[in-house]
């Protein structure tokens, strides 16, 4: 099912609603043009996940024989006006639907575009969810002030993880010269110093880049970058690890033509990229997806000097706000004016899913991150060193 993007049809009492399903990557692909149009129109700046440019890139690389498309659209007088952009996986024997864009979207959501009836319009649409006969609705990475979370629509669903995701407003954190005001004097001081003994390994430039060519070659080279960092620490990541996840920027930072969110903020040290950092502008917000150190300078500060640049770079562009991302690490919340609280949420729509999540199935995944974070050093060093042999 699915050659054309309306899908399968759904009658419903307003008769200038109907609904679709798009099931395969033309279908897809063919919404592009109104797809854009409803998130200019309707969408939140933390739906950049949600964007048609992101997720045709993240289909490229992360849409499998396990992993089938569910889009469930719904259209009023033929004009698109919302989209839950879910992709089917069969798991452990049992049916899932899931937002698409894992593990590259950082936030899932719904797109609705509504005339005050929003409320309608998402009930409309998750009628339609749980009747695709799935057994476990997982809503990954769901933002408190997410149009999902607010509407409702998932209560009773279980938790199966939850973190804080800090940001940081541009105007209060950004000074001339570096970290602003808002920073302790003692902070300040050290980002000077940083700089002083930066420079004297070789002359500092500090580039912003837009989508192109250079930005693509960057974009893997920030990969390399942070891959490196996360074996010297011993630190197991498998969605960084992963090929496909450097091939999705390598590509979304190639890609000038397509309307890429991706923009790079980089520090050369002797003409050599020592800090690159990938992130998404949508609506005023940037969402510093990839913030990555060179190995060799990583005692050299060159994280903080790099958070700054980006800050910079971002309100340059004309964002307000610069979004870290979770989990709150220690040296986000270091720059954070405030977090939002984003979840992992697993709602049971079949007998088989409810059996699942009541045995906790769902919160395995989280426990043995957990269980893997607690491990010492001088094993998660070759555990980390082997996943990515065998990615």
């Amino acid at each position: 099912m699915g050659a054309s993007p309306e899908g399968r049809a759904t009658a419903d009492a307003d008769p200038t609603l109907r609904l679709g399903l798009v099931d395969d990557l033309e279908a897809f692909l063919a919404l592009r043009e109104e797809w854009d149009a409803l998130f200019e129109r309707a969408a939140l700046p933390h739906q950049v996940f949600q964007s048609h440019v992101v997720l045709r890139h993240w289909a490229a690389h992360y849409l499998d024989a396990q992993t089938r498309l569910s889009i469930v659209t719904l259209r009023r007088d033929g004009r698109l006006v919302m989209v839950w952009p879910l992709v089917r996986q069969r798991r452990f024997g049992m049916v899932t639907l899931r937002f698409m864009g894992i593990p590259i979207a950082q936030f899932g959501d719904v797109l609705v575009e509504g005339a005050g009836d929003e409320a309608l319009l998402l009930e409309m649409g998750w009628r339609a969810v749980r009747a695709l006969r799935a057994d476990i609705f997982e809503a990954r990475k769901l933002r408190a002030d997410s149009v999902l979370a607010r509407s409702g629509l998932l209560a009773g669903a279980a938790a199966t993880e939850q973190i804080e995701a800090p940001f940081a407003c541009l105007a209060r954190r950004v000074g001339q010269d570096g970290p602003s005001q808002a920073y302790p004097a003692r902070e300040r001081s050290n980002h000077r110093r940083r700089l002083r003994r930066l420079a004297e390994r070789g002359p500092l430039t500090f580039d912003l880049v837009a989508p192109g060519a250079e930005a693509a070659q960057l974009a893997g080279e920030a990969v390399t970058m942070k891959q490196a960092a996360l074996r010297q620490h011993g630190i197991i990541a498998p969605a960084i690890s992963d090929p496909r996840f450097q091939c999705f920027f390598r590509d979304a930072a190639g890609d000038a033509a397509g309307g890429s969110p991706l923009r790079i903020a980089l520090i050369r040290c002797a003409g050599q990229p020592i800090g690159i950092d990938l992130s998404l502008d949508c609506k005023g917000t940037s969402f510093g997806h990839v913030i990555a150190s060179h190995p060799d300078h990583g005692r050299g500060g060159v994280g903080s000097i790099l958070i700054q640049h980006s800050f910079a770079g971002a309100k340059a562009r004309g964002n307000t706000v610069f979004d870290l991302l979770g989990p709150a690490d220690p040296y986000k919340l270091e720059h954070a004016d405030g977090t939002t609280r984003v979840a992992d949420l697993a709602l049971p729509l079949s007998l088989k899913g409810r059996i699942a999540c009541g045995l906790g199935l769902q919160r395995l995944r989280p426990a043995l991150k957990t269980a893997v974070k607690r491990l010492p050093a001088p094993l998660t060093r070759p555990l980390s060193a082997w996943r990515s042999a065998q990615d």
